[in-house]
């Protein structure tokens, strides 16, 4: 086994044009072996500079791929990312938290990873680079299925990018799991929003967590709701099981199809409510 530790992107992105499996915080890769069995090359990206940290600039936030989640918890985000943090609180222990980064929760395409959700209610684009070429794709897009990413064998995940956001955007997420802590989700939420002067709901984004082969986002659940005075659906947000297209919740061991199908409703309900209260607030 080849094992490699670069110091610096360029050095990260040469390493690759002969293909590897890239490791960072190792939470899932290790648990993931098959049979025990190594790759025979290993890129680890974990002290790689330009991939850690977070930037703001004029076009938005740039959080580095090898980033932890930690990080993100602790950094002094806008309201709009209160949902990513609540989402990173989930991300299993706070050991796990203190190593797992937000590229490898978005490489590892699991259906029920936590961070994808609010990404997605953020706009978030992935940067991807080769050594001779960077572009960005919306989360969305990236994530293809379980399992399954929009990469190349000789590409990195370097960075996660978020659009600016508008000063009075809130956000939140909720997770339904069979016990408080360390749980994978039966169902996730994610909602971020924006009220405007005259109390109406202006911007919306929803997405839906553990129902469908990939998180998704909920347009005609959106569509629904814009417009409408935040403070006259407080108390029964209006969200019906039609509202939800696109959701095609499988039974497992954490919970049936049918289950899954009435909590999300309500789990939609309460997210919404959580992140319109917030705005009000700041309003």
């Amino acid at each position: 086994m080849v094992h490699i530790f670069p110091e610096n992107l360029s050095s990260a992105l040469a390493s690759m044009e002969v293909p590897a499996k890239v490791i960072a915080g190792c939470t899932d890769f290790y648990p993931s072996l098959e049979n025990g069995h190594v790759p025979d090359r290993i890129v680890d990206v974990s002290k790689v500079d330009e991939m850690v940290g977070i930037t703001k600039s004029t076009p938005g936030w740039r959080i580095g791929g090898s980033t932890t989640w930690t990080e993100i918890i602790d950094h002094p985000f806008p309201p709009a990312f209160d949902g990513l943090k609540a989402a990173a609180r989930e991300v299993g222990s706070i050991q796990i938290q203190n190593s797992g980064t937000i590229a490898g929760n978005i490489c590892n395409a699991s259906p029920a990873a936590d961070g994808i959700p609010p990404l997605l209610t953020l706009e978030a684009m992935v940067e991807v680079q080769s050594a001779n070429s960077t572009r960005l794709v919306n989360v969305e897009d990236f994530v293809l299925g379980p399992r399954k990413v929009d990469l190349g064998a000789n590409e990195l995940v370097t960075a996660i990018w978020v659009p600016e956001t508008r000063n009075n955007t809130t956000s939140s997420f909720l997770k339904l799991g069979s016990r408080k802590y360390l749980v994978i989700s039966i169902a996730m939420v994610a909602v971020t929003l924006s009220i405007s002067p005259q109390g109406l709901i202006e911007f919306l984004n929803i997405a839906v967590g553990s129902c469908s082969p990939v998180a998704r986002r909920m347009p005609v659940l959106e569509k629904k709701l814009t417009g409408l005075r935040a403070r006259d659906i407080l108390d029964d947000i209006p969200v019906e099981v039609e509202d939800l297209t696109g959701l095609t919740p499988i039974t497992d061991i954490r919970g049936t199809s049918e289950y899954r199908q009435s909590a999300v409703r309500e789990l939609c309900q309460s997210t919404i409510r959580d992140a319109i209260g917030k705005s009000l607030e700041i309003t």
